[in-house]
């Protein structure tokens, strides 16, 4: 049996700052649902082929930024400005599993009050949690994770500021899952850097 191709998709992180701490945007997806059915996410899906424009030459990453603000929109209801997106990180789901994605990240900062409006048939749920927060109700089996997302959350957890959050963005490393990942190819795709 030939290893399936992964399907190129988007995924964002709401991120907002409390007086306290950082809170990220989870949803809880549909339990009907075949792909992480009742896990709570972040924002994100597939790239349609709208999302691709003709003047980028089929580049994967300018399609991944539309996608991402389009799934912001469908999911949550929030419209977001692509300028604010961080690209952060790229997960390739592992072979020989039924459904595989090739996955852009982004972090999106939200400065303003939004509202959040889920669709009530694939997105059934929202709430604003720390990192922190989501990490120990996963623990205690409270609430369902991808490891995309507990492995994001663990990288946030300790960040206390927007601030602080974008002095290491700034930085620029991308985390890469697999490190090896033939899917992550940013020059090719037109990636800034």
């Amino acid at each position: 049996m030939s290893e399936m191709e992964p399907v190129p998709a988007a995924t964002v992180v709401l991120i907002r700052e409390t007086q306290s701490e950082l809170e990220v945007l989870l949803l809880r997806r549909n339990s009907a649902l075949v792909f992480h059915g009742g896990h709570w996410v972040f924002p994100g899906g597939r790239i349609d082929q709208g999302d691709f424009s003709e003047d980028e030459a089929g580049l994967e990453y300018p399609a991944a930024v539309r996608a991402a603000v389009r799934e912001t929109k469908e999911e949550a209801g929030i419209e977001i400005d692509a300028d604010r997106l961080i690209h952060t990180a790229h997960w390739t789901t592992p072979p020989k599993l039924a459904r595989r994605f090739s996955t852009w990240f982004f972090i999106c900062p939200i400065t303003e009050p939004v509202s959040v409006m889920v669709d009530n048939d694939e997105i059934l749920e929202h709430r604003w949690i720390s990192p922190k927060d989501a990490l120990e109700e996963a623990a205690r089996e409270v609430i369902v994770l991808p490891r995309p997302t507990s492995v994001t959350l663990k990288d946030l957890q300790h960040h206390s500021s927007l601030d602080q959050l974008h002095a290491e963005l700034a930085k620029g490393n991308i985390h890469v899952f697999p490190e090896d990942s033939s899917y992550y190819r940013p020059a090719e795709m037109g990636c800034p850097d």
